[in-house]
């Protein structure tokens, strides 16, 4: 008896959606990574140009602190000292193109340009200083260099002077303008005095002493070039090009479109410069994509492990169909195998028990039927109770001593005498005598040749039975002519209620005959196996212990 098919049909249209919505998942977040990882590189490009920078800004803030170191000299730099210190001003700043020395000196005689009442701020001496060889130029006389940058210093010191508070102190904020000018290519600054040095120009320019008194002050400018700045592109698969421009470059020749731009602004005596960085949309797609390939490499492991789970899932799905199944086949079938006797004993119960009288041979005849349907009944029951003792490993092997060929011709003789058109032979070699629990080993030979029988075309009804020793083995070979078992088959045909489907499963099979086999040999410490070709026949082949 078959169920009906849709009992078992499996949903493939949710499986397929399953895989729909799984890839669709995949693909968009592959694209929404993908985009993710390329708004990340374009954010790069705007956040790591700093780092571009940061070697002119350190360097230029380590000039800056160099310069301060005028200050420990308190204006008592000579020629000779000032060329010591520029030359490592230029070994270790390679922007600044020249450096101007000033010895200024601060009074009360009035004979001086920047006299403010009674003090007055003059010249001493200028030197002029170049990277080539650290040493003074020359001395030049006043009038030969521009002295705007002295003139406009000492207008800021006398007025800083002016308003200096001699109970405060100095104001910082004052102090750094009036003794530090950053301009465009140059920084100009004047070694600040210390307070003592600042109230006594303070008072001597309010009251005006008529004692002498004389003071220097040192003033470096130290001109720097931009072109000699040195950077280095640290990012080349961010940046195609990185250039140093003046504030003023506006590059007509950038496609706005398709190229992304950035800049950053240099700071103090380059202030009017910045750096520009200029990439390509397309140039940047190696890099979007270097990134993207471990994020991709990893929303594809999860991918596949959706899959995967899926499939287990699906697996798990298809046994337990195929479980209910073959149980479902199993209480039809065996429903079926107990009806049939079942229904034969109530009729026949039925007949016995009727008003009518029965004849001595109809009696005998109605027993006989009661006594056969009994014993389908006591052998399916029977089989039940031994497979599920089997299982739970609640029966005991007997050790009888057989002689085989006795064993066998027994079998081959009953068998010949319930289906005479079943052709059976058999062949022993080397074995005589066999220890073995002949109940378990008489099941193996029952349920094999039966099978042999119930599996075979109607004209092609043959059983060899080869009987072999092996090593410590003994070997039963049963080789029949029957419909043969498919290839995808073979790992099926042990499991309890499998049937193969076709019209030779329907003589009264619930699926355990070849299930029931296997747990026996298996019990009895042996082995089955099978080999088969569809339409050309069979061989189980069955392995024991041998034991004389």
């Amino acid at each position: 008896m078959k169920g009906s098919g849709t009992v078992y049909r499996k949903n493939f249209s949710l499986i397929v959606a399953f895989l729909i919505l799984v890839t669709v998942t995949l693909i968009i977040g592959l694209i929404v990574a993908y985009k993710f990882t390329a708004q990340t590189v374009e954010n790069d490009f705007s956040t790591k140009k700093n780092s571009v920078a940061d070697p002119i800004i350190n360097s230029y803030t380590d000039f800056s602190n160099k310069i301060q170191d005028i200050n420990v000299y308190s204006g008592l730099l000579d020629s000779a000292s000032a060329a010591n210190y520029t030359d490592s001003v230029f070994h270790n700043f390679s922007f600044v193109s020249k450096i101007v020395f000033y010895q200024i000196v601060v009074g009360n005689q009035n004979n001086g340009p920047a006299d403010k009442k009674n003090l007055n701020i003059s010249l001493k001496s200028i030197y002029q200083y170049y990277p080539k060889d650290g040493k003074p130029n020359r001395q030049k006389n006043e009038n030969e260099i521009n002295q705007n940058d002295f003139m406009q210093m000492a207008d800021k010191f006398s007025d800083y002077i002016a308003s200096y508070d001699s109970l405060k102190g100095p104001r910082a904020d004052a102090s750094f303008e009036t003794f530090y000018d950053a301009r465009p290519g140059k920084i100009i600054f004047l070694n600040e005095p210390t307070p003592e040095v600042l109230k006594t120009y303070h008072d001597l320019q309010k009251s005006g002493h008529a004692k002498s008194f004389y003071k220097q002050q040192n003033m470096m400018v130290f001109y720097v070039d931009p072109n000699r700045l040195k950077f280095k592109n640290i990012h080349p698969e961010l940046y195609q090009r990185v250039s140093k421009e003046r504030i003023t470059y506006d590059p007509t020749d950038i496609d706005r479109a398709n190229t992304i731009t950035g800049e950053v602004a240099l700071i103090g005596a380059f202030a009017n410069y910045k750096l520009y960085f200029r990439s390509p949309r397309d140039f940047l797609i190696p890099e979007i994509d270097h990134r993207f390939m471990p994020v991709g490499g990893v929303i594809f492991l999860i991918y596949f492990f959706f899959v995967l789970i899926g499939w287990l899932i699906y697996r798990n799905l298809a046994v337990n169909l195929k479980l209910f199944k073959l149980q479902y086949d199993f209480i039809n079938n065996f429903t079926h195998e107990f009806k049939t006797p079942v229904s034969v004993i109530k009729i026949a119960g039925s007949n016995l028990k009727g008003d009518n009288e029965l004849t001595d041979r109809q009696r005998k005849h109605y027993g006989k039927i009661l006594d056969e349907e009994a014993d389908k009944l006591n052998e399916l029951m029977n089989k039940l109770l031994s497979f599920t003792q089997l299982e739970n490993k609640s029966i005991t092997i007997k050790k009888d001593k057989i002689k085989i060929e006795s064993f066998v011709k027994g079998y081959i003789d009953t068998f010949k005498i319930k289906y005479p058109d079943f052709k059976l032979n058999y062949n022993i070699s080397e074995a005589e005598i066999f220890y073995t629990d002949t109940v378990l080993l008489g099941s193996v030979f029952q349920n094999l040749i039966e099978n042999a029988y119930k599996y075979s075309h109607p004209e092609k009804r043959e059983l060899f039975i080869n009987i072999t020793l092996e090593k410590r083995n003994i070997i039963f070979s049963f080789i029949d002519k029957g419909i043969g078992i498919p290839k995808n088959e073979l790992n099926n045909i042990f499991k309890k209620f499998y049937r193969l489907e076709n019209q030779y499963n329907q003589n009264g099979s619930v699926g355990l005959g070849l299930a029931f086999c296997k747990e026996l040999v298996n019990f009895m410490g042996g082995d089955i196996a099978v080999r088969s070709k569809v339409n050309q026949g069979s061989e189980f082949i069955v392995t024991l212990p041998y034991e004389n």
